[in-house]
């Protein structure tokens, strides 16, 4: 596929040079306007829109790269290709690492990783050594992360709490039946989207790429938004079909990165049909550089309307966006519902046409639980909806500016025949 050639510095055709050219151009423009934005120099609307880092004349089939790479393309046109997309922190970069014991882990890239003389590991966290030299992401890093030669993962997470792409892991026994679902939503909301199986094949993630950087808070309610309307869809994929979202915070860790992802097109998972780019039957595309090169990148006007439209509706996952204070107020319906205290009351929710069940198998044990048989799916969407509860401690974790890795965030007691209930809260 054209991933082993030695990589030259010199880019060897004028396709490759342009791709090189238009990239760094992109992120030239987008730096300086993010630079302007902190210094005033800019409006509001216009540090928050990509149109003050525009790219270079683009196709009627906008947000696609210049021209096709393809599997003949030069390295360097790949390299401009995969960077473009899969785009995070480049002052830093994760490597994979195998143990003795057959452990294995990413870990940020350190220019004196081991030397005993800087290297306090693994007493010492990499975050707080006084030696760190975090090695950055380079085209070189990328050309041997596609030949082989090493595993990457990187940052989505910028330092201003902003990312270019959001993605869905999911990597449970019934991923395939639930990923067809959430790829499903996404076409049904306009989301352009793209689906690569796992680097152990029992897995995949979907991938949403945006043309500039947009608030992590606002990307994850796209996630949460698509997977309440997967709910609505597929009752059964409940809140444990799929592992988190990427990024996986809204905020920037104190002294952490946020959490990582492995980059795609891994060679020897690659070699076995895995971390590879799926069509809907599940089988690898035959040109991966052609099927890149057709990705559509979504405007960030496009996510705020389907993240506005969501709320409005209160499809996002565990309760509604609208919620009444104890006073009556009408509280903003953009703000995270399992944020609230508990004493927050919601706003009435629209009645379920039929057909109903006549009866409900209730059992009344340690706690509720509600047998799912027999009932639809609108009715179970809603019954799971309403069951769900906050996880206290990741958004405490989140407000501390402290690691969310572990901890999800909403909970949805679920189990394969029954939704479970706090008894205490429906006596």
């Amino acid at each position: 596929m054209g991933y082993t050639e030695d990589l030259d510095p010199r880019p060897q055709t004028i396709e490759a040079e342009f791709a090189r050219l238009r990239e760094e151009n992109l992120r030239l423009r987008q730096e300086n306007a993010r630079l302007r934005a902190l210094l005033g120099l800019l409006k509001d609307e216009e540090s928050l829109s990509c149109n003050s880092a525009p790219t270079m004349a683009a196709p009627a089939g906008a947000n696609q790269i210049a021209f096709m790479v393809t599997n003949h393309s030069s390295p360097e046109a790949k390299i401009a290709l995969f960077r473009s997309l899969f785009r995070g922190k480049e002052d830093v970069y994760a490597a994979r690492w195998e143990g003795k014991n057959g452990k294995s882990g990413y870990s940020p890239a350190c220019k004196n990783e081991w030397d005993r003389a800087f290297c306090g590991k693994p007493k010492v966290k990499c975050a707080e050594c006084e030696y760190r030299q975090f090695l950055p992401l380079t085209d070189q890093v990328i050309y041997d992360h596609l030949a082989g030669k090493r595993t990457v993962g990187i940052y989505p997470l910028l330092p201003d709490e902003t990312c270019w792409f959001l993605a869905a892991d999911f990597d449970k026994a019934s991923w395939q039946e639930d990923v067809i679902i959430f790829l499903g939503t996404c076409d049904e909301m306009g989301v352009p989207a793209a689906l690569e199986r796992s680097r152990s094949g029992n897995g995949s993630h979907v991938w949403i790429f945006f043309e500039c950087p947009i608030p992590a808070h606002l990307a994850r309610k796209l996630g949460c938004a698509l997977l309440t309307r997967t709910i609505e869809r597929r009752h059964q994929i409940g809140l444990d079909s799929y592992d988190r979202l990427f990024p996986n915070q809204d905020t920037m860790p104190k002294g952490g990165f946020g959490n990582l992802i492995a980059l795609p097109l891994q060679r020897r998972p690659r070699d076995q049909g895995n971390s590879l780019f799926l069509d809907r039957d599940f089988q690898p595309y035959p040109d991966q550089w052609k099927f890149l090169s057709t990705l559509r990148k979504m405007r960030v006007e496009e996510v705020e309307n389907l993240v506005m439209e969501a709320a409005r509706a209160g499809s996002i996952i565990g309760v509604r966006l609208s919620l009444i204070g104890a006073g009556g107020e009408e509280e903003d319906e953009e703000e995270n519902p399992w944020t609230l205290p508990p004493s927050k009351k919601r706003k009435s929710e629209k009645p379920i046409t039929g057909p109903l069940p006549e009866k409900v198998r209730i059992i009344q044990n340690n706690l509720l639980y509600i047998e799912k048989e027999g009932l639809p799916p609108a009715l179970l969407s809603r019954l799971v909806r309403l069951a769900a509860f906050q996880n206290p401690e990741f958004y405490k974790a989140q407000a501390m500016r402290l690691s969310t890795f572990g901890p999800p965030g909403p909970l949805i007691p679920e189990f394969m025949r029954h939704i479970l209930w706090q008894a205490q809260y429906c006596e």
